[in-house]
């Protein structure tokens, strides 16, 4: 699943030295930060993924179990924990608490993304598959809190395109299915008792709707319609069950939380906004039943808070941990115990248990104690205007010793984010400390496009993948040279899923601006990757087509921005890396480009595994992509 102190950097002294002629001033020696073995940055770690039962007396986690990650039950108060899962093939994807008793997880096979459902007792009897269905794949829509049989779930079992819910007895496994999908339901919303009430949908392949019925008994009646680039995003009932709280862009720029009322299809209120960025999360008291916070992304995660009480929970526990970002990530019912994570650009921190009641903190475990946070490096905001005047936001990494007054001619990795339609954020992120630990600096750019700065920013992107998008990209590396920082003649460009796209592209656009390419589960041809994305995206393909181009109207476009066709322009050597069973970037992505590029004769090496999918999650096989990709990087930048 990053909030308001940042670690400064650390200030070189400037020496005063004389010589036998006149005073001088010697440049400031870089201390370098020592090479630290890649395993330690990609293994996986001693025990993440904490959470608390419901009762507050058993606490859970995730540690390796055969180098694959799984559950681990843990008395408060007790010294030893009792494994409960024991998947040997695949780490578990991940795992709740639905009630006292049981824990509830999901995995998949290879990285095919069909996630089933299974459960388990906390002594780790009476396991159980819940979900186990060919091509099936498992959505959890709500845990129920109130139900503790019960869970709510989303399957494509009956259509491949389309989740239905259903109400799944955890100790029987017996389902009942809620409703029958039309095929264009994205998302189902629950009151707080548990009742089926509101949908929201795609409309004419390209509309959002919103659907709602005032009871179980009643008929969906649709109660809003507009343009996907607008509206409303539901998130819980108020707790008299009546209105909604939620989300919404319609008819401004910037998302804000408001109230809804679904019988008159109007904002009553608006709660919180923020004027430079959208208000993308509001959380709740269950027990208290009363809104708590509201949540955006800036250059780190900040946070309104609607409640007193949540504000000084909040406030307390960042006494207790000062120099740190902290989340809570796990209450119990009783809302007085709290598992709470640590964490900063540097560190990926550590998990407490916290008692609001009497305001004390015990520490549980250090994420990776192998890391020493002193000896990584600083991800630093910085800002650029692309060529056409937009305001483009990013992180940039140095290494160890540097700043930006003495990063001057450095080896540097560009590294544009996926989604496309997602961004970057402050934080810990052992790819970034890795390539800077070997001495690169590492720029990432929240391009046009990048999610939370406003509809006009995200809406600048449509039809621009391998455009202006590309662009923003290009401006930055220009950017980084100018300054002075990057050497020109030592630039590569890396990325996955849509970041390998960046990447394919890059070295089509620019062909002398990078020197080495990384490309990751990328696309490397738009109309094939429009053919073979996942069955349950089918019904977004109009915003689809609106937003990156269609096929058939579109067709010159996507042609020009299709790598694939495009190999002829590309001179420098380049590394990709593939997932055999990856649903969303196909193989055959991969597989079109390398073929392409040996026929050109330039240097292409491919690494592809068989049990992974958008991405290698194996331990194994991590460190043998990081390790091949450091090899790579180290040849063509070093030359």
């Amino acid at each position: 699943m990053k909030k308001l102190l940042f670690l400064s950097t650390v200030v070189l002294a400037i020496i005063l030295a004389s010589c036998n002629c006149n005073n001088s001033i010697k440049k400031p020696e870089v201390v370098k930060a020592k090479q630290i073995p890649l395993e330690d940055f990609f293994k996986n770690p001693e025990k993440s993924g904490y959470q608390i039962s419901p009762n507050g007396d058993y606490y859970s986690y995730m540690s390796p179990y055969q180098n694959r990650m799984n559950v681990f039950i843990q008395k408060r108060g007790e010294s030893q924990a009792i494994q409960i899962t024991f998947e040997t093939a695949r780490d578990i994807a991940g795992y709740f608490w639905p009630n006292n008793n049981q824990i509830a997880y999901l995995k998949d096979s290879g990285g095919d993304e069909n996630f089933k459902l299974f459960g388990v007792n906390i002594d780790g009897s009476n396991p159980i598959a819940y979900t186990d269905f060919e091509g099936v794949r498992t959505q959890i829509i709500d845990d129920l809190p109130d139900q503790p049989e019960f869970v709510i779930i989303g399957l494509n079992k009956r259509n491949p395109q389309a989740f239905d819910p259903y109400r799944l007895n955890l100790t029987t496994g017996e389902m009942e299915m809620l409703a029958e999908n039309p095929g264009n339901i994205q998302g189902w919303l629950f009151d707080h008792d548990g009742k089926l009430r509101i949908a929201t949908a795609i409309a004419d392949g390209i509309n959002q709707a919103i659907l709602y019925r005032p009871t179980e008994a009643d008929e969906w009646k649709t109660i809003l319609t507009t343009n996907f680039k607008e509206g409303f995003s539901p998130q819980f009932f108020t707790f008299d069950n009546k209105k909604i709280i939620g989300t919404s862009n319609f008819g401004r720029d910037k998302s804000v939380v408001v109230t809804f009322d679904p019988e008159t299809a109007l904002e009553t209120e608006v709660l919180y906004k923020n004027d430079d960025y959208d208000v993308d999360y509001v959380s709740y008291s269950h027990k208290r039943k009363v809104i708590t916070a509201a949540s955006y992304i800036g250059w780190k995660r900040e946070r309104f808070f609607f409640d007193s009480i949540a504000q000084q929970r909040f406030n307390n526990i960042q006494k207790h941990l000062p120099g740190y970002e902290i989340s809570i990530s796990a209450s119990n019912i009783d809302e007085n115990i709290h598992i709470v994570r640590t964490y900063s650009d540097k560190s990926l921190g550590a998990y407490y248990i916290y008692d609001s009641d009497n305001n004390s903190i015990e520490k549980i475990v250090e994420v990776s104690p192998w890391l020493d946070e002193n000896e990584m490096a600083n991800q630093l905001p910085v800002s650029y205007n692309s060529r056409d005047g937009l305001k483009i936001h990013g992180y940039l990494t140095l290494p160890k010793g540097y700043d930006m007054e003495n990063a001057k001619d450095l080896p540097v990795v560009i590294n544009p984010h996926g989604g496309p339609w997602a961004r970057d954020s402050w934080g810990f992120n052992p790819e970034i400390q890795f390539l800077a630990n070997r001495g690169y600096a590492v720029l990432q750019m929240n391009f046009r496009g990048s999610t939370g700065y406003g509809r006009q920013f995200w809406e600048a992107s449509f039809k621009k993948w391998g455009r202006e998008m590309q662009d923003d990209i290009t401006d930055g590396t220009k950017w980084l040279i100018e300054k002075g920082i990057a050497d020109p003649e030592k630039i590569a460009i890396y990325g996955g899923s849509y970041g390998g796209y960046a990447t394919l592209m890059g070295l089509v656009k620019e062909p002398e601006l990078y020197a080495a390419g990384v490309d990751y589960v990328g696309v490397s041809n738009m109309f094939t990757f429009m053919q073979t994305i996942p069955p349950y995206w089918k019904p977004m393909m109009d915003m689809m087509f609106e937003m990156v181009g269609d096929p058939v109207k579109d067709s010159l476009m996507l042609r020009e921005v299709s790598p694939v066709y495009q190999v002829d322009k590309i001179v420098a050597p380049l590394f990709i890396a593939q997932g055999a069973n990856d649903p969303r970037v196909n193989k055959a992505e991969s597989d079109q480009i390398v073929e392409a590029m040996k026929q050109k004769g330039v240097t292409v090496e491919y690494l592809v595994k068989d049990n992974e999918g958008h991405g290698f999650h194996n331990e194994e096989n991590r460190f043998e992509f990081y390790r091949a990709m450091e090899a790579f990087l180290n040849k063509e930048l070093n030359k």
